[in-house]
């Protein structure tokens, strides 16, 4: 299947971006280098072309119910212009996709789901409405999206693209219905996937566009590719689906049982995660930091005491820490912070111990 163009494929080519496919798409990785990129988000502001990913929108009268029969989180207590993050997940705890719930009104949810399982979402969601009185709208053709991040990134959704942001709190959004006086309507979330302060503003495609050009005609916010998206959301113990979270690797495993809410009367995969939340997991996902300066990729074996007991997800050299650092899932006797460790890399071992997820601190605004 030939890879799709977002909306801003022409900007990103204008702009010397390197391209490459991800998750369906021909996606800008770089434009400068990931390091400087990673470097202006912690600092300073960038901008991410994230039309990508996928929009889902559920309305009718069973909303509400429907969309916590196919989410772990609870939506039921929550007010309008507020988003949860959750999985929806397979009977057996194993995630189809995580996801961001936006309730737009009592009868109205818009669902962001990742690039590469669109179709497959899409598919598992209208299989499951059948029973219920909803409306599944694919309205991924219709909206484009930009990610602002950083600690100015205020200033410059504020100043720049003159969008009023201060009084969102984090994981809130609004509508704004006829953006400056025009017929365009769009969303900006206090959302984001780098572990910095940081918007999300999704619109019509031409919008997304006229957005762009004011950010890097600015010179105040610097774009950025998939390459640095990657090494933030790692730093700060982001999960990425295929790697940390997958139809193999639960909520409960990856470390999320805080979006799993279990006292819910029903949502589909509550019994096996309720055993496994009670019983414990076989697998875990840990962190791991290396003595040296070796760099630990996806799918390299970890090791204790020579028996291979898990292996890597994702693994860098941390940009903001200097550290060698990885993710892993591992068997869980031997998942204890402290444990000492070894990661296979091509044909050497290199000793590690195991640590927090987190690599970094995140810097979100409550």
């Amino acid at each position: 299947m030939e890879n799709k163009k977002t909306c801003l494929y022409d900007e990103h080519v204008a702009l010397g971006a390197q391209m490459s496919p991800f998750g369906g798409f021909i996606m800008p990785i770089q434009y400068t280098s990931i390091i400087e990129e990673h470097n202006a988000v912690r600092n300073e502001c960038g901008v991410f072309d994230v039309s990508h990913m996928g929009e889902v929108l559920i309305s009718g009268t069973d909303a509400e119910r429907f969309v916590n029969h196919i989410f772990t989180n609870d939506v039921t207590a929550m007010p309008i212009g507020k988003i949860l993050y959750g999985m929806m997940c397979y009977e057996d705890g194993g995630v189809v996709d995580d996801l961001l719930v936006y309730k737009k009104a009592d009868d109205r949810f818009l669902l962001v789901i990742n690039a590469a399982n669109i179709d497959k979402d899409i598919e598992w969601i209208e299989g499951h409405a059948k029973d219920f009185d909803v409306f599944v709208a694919d309205q991924c053709d219709y909206y484009g999206q930009l990610a602002i991040q950083g600690p100015d990134s205020e200033r410059v959704v504020e100043e720049v693209l003159e969008i009023p942001c201060k009084e969102l709190s984090f994981y809130t959004f609004k509508e704004i219905i006829g953006y400056q006086g025009t017929s365009e309507n769009i969303i900006v979330s206090r959302t984001g996937y780098t572990g910095e302060d940081g918007f999300e503003i999704y619109g019509m495609k031409s919008f997304i566009r006229e957005m762009w050009d004011k950010l890097i005609k600015s010179g105040r916010c610097k774009p950025c590719g998939l390459g640095c998206r990657d090494t933030l959301r790692f730093e700060v113990g982001l999960p990425l689906y295929g790697d940390e979270l997958s139809a193999d690797i639960s909520p409960i495993m990856a470390g999320l049982g805080i979006f799993v809410k279990l006292d819910k009367e029903e949502f589909i995969g509550k019994e096996a995660l309720a055993i496994q939340k009670a019983e414990g997991t076989k697998m875990k996902l840990i962190g791991i930091e290396l003595a040296g300066k070796a760099i630990p990729r996806h799918g390299y074996k970890v090791l204790c005491d020579g028996e291979e007991i898990g292996e890597v997800t994702t693994g860098y050299n941390s940009i903001s820490t200097g550290k060698s650092v990885c993710m892993a899932l591992v068997n869980t006797e031997h998942s204890k912070l402290g444990t000492e460790v070894e990661v296979q890399i091509r044909k050497k071992t290199f000793k590690g111990v195991i640590v927090k997820k987190r690599f970094y601190d995140k810097h979100y605004k409550k």
